[in-house]
């Protein structure tokens, strides 16, 4: 593999602490096989690969590799099929869900993957190598579902400039959130964050600092702010270290000289590392400009607020990407 990062090393070492059982449903993308011969070699994960045994082999042999360390289900041969299916027809028989569109439905590898994970037979999935993020979030949201206290799934990306990691969010899914569902994205971004390391200094964005400018694009942005630190409070009872503001401008939340002029009461003080976005435009258009203009390490998206640990891949995908992803799954499925 090529050089990591130190953020990657030490999300790597961690996973290698607790070896997660990891589905990748996407057996027949010659990326994923690759990632998961890495995956076992290193000891990272438990690698569970799904698709037609002998065409998974045969990929593995291709890159000279075998199957130690990797277990290949073939879901059209796998003995659990019937029980998946009559559990997703009992989860879903409410939305007008039938037996035989359920085992339809199980034909789909990243749903039979999704429903090994909720059935406790592996921990934790990465797909989205070969499909949308929707077709990855969509079994999770109906199978696997939001963890308690939370309503939505969001995303973020792990953004590694040298030394200095930051977390963006959302810049995945959500894409015009109510202030309601920014303060939640807020917490869900901010829990992540501390997770892996990152000081909890979060800010959320705005074109206006403490109302320089009026209007319902800011208002939203002060009363997520507001709503999240209330929310805070009863999250994170013990823990002091957090700083939640906005609305804040990016140059008065991660420049001290800037926020000194701007934003001189604010107890961010230029120092954030969450940054969260207004909407899903703003989001997106920052976490790629960042990747590109001033190189950063991109690693995600990564979803947050579901029961169970699911993330997305990029289509354009390397194999060592998707390890990066699949490392950072396992050390949120060793705190599910």
């Amino acid at each position: 593999m090529p050089e990591k990062s130190v953020f990657l090393e030490e999300v790597i070492a961690r996973a290698k602490r607790q070896p997660k059982r990891l589905v990748l449903p996407e057996g027949h993308d010659e990326r994923i096989v690759r990632a998961a011969h890495m995956l076992a070699v290193e000891g990272i994960a438990q690698p569970i690969l799904l698709g037609a045994r002998e065409t998974v082999l045969g990929q593995l042999k291709a890159i000279g590799a075998d199957e130690r360390g990797v277990t290949v289900v073939d879901p059209q041969e796998d003995p659990n099929r019937e029980e998946f299916a009559k559990t997703f027809f009992e989860l879903r028989r409410h939305k007008g869900v039938t037996l035989e569109q359920a085992h339809e439905i199980m034909k789909s590898w990243i749903y039979y993957g999704t429903m090994m994970v909720f059935k406790g037979d592996a921990d934790c999935l990465v797909s989205g190598s070969t499909h949308s993020t929707r077709d990855t979030i969509m079994p999770a949201l109906q199978v696997i579902k939001c963890k308690k206290g939370c309503s939505l799934v969001s995303s973020l990306f792990f953004m590694v400039l040298g030394r200095e990691v930051f977390a963006f969010a959302d810049c995945g899914v959500i894409e015009n959130p109510t202030s309601e569902q920014l303060a939640e994205i807020t917490i869900e971004t901010t829990e992540t964050a501390m997770l892996f390391g990152i000081p909890p200094v979060v800010a959320l964005l705005s074109y206006s600092t403490k109302g320089s400018a009026a209007g319902p694009l800011t208002k939203k942005v002060a009363e997520a702010a507001e709503i999240a630190r209330a929310k805070a409070v009863r999250r994170f009872p013990d823990n002091r270290n957090i700083v939640i503001d906005g609305e804040l401008q990016v140059d008065a939340a991660i420049v001290p000289a800037v926020a000194a002029r701007k934003a001189a009461g604010s107890p961010v003080g230029g120092r954030a590392r969450v940054l969260i976005f207004p909407d899903l435009n703003s989001g997106n258009i920052a976490y790629k400009l960042v990747q590109r203009l001033a190189r950063a390490e991109a690693y995600g998206p990564i979803l947050q607020g579901l029961a169970k640990p699911v993330n997305d891949l990029s289509r354009g995908c390397t194999a060592e990407d998707v390890v990066g992803v699949a490392a950072v799954t396992a050390v949120q499925a060793q705190s599910a």
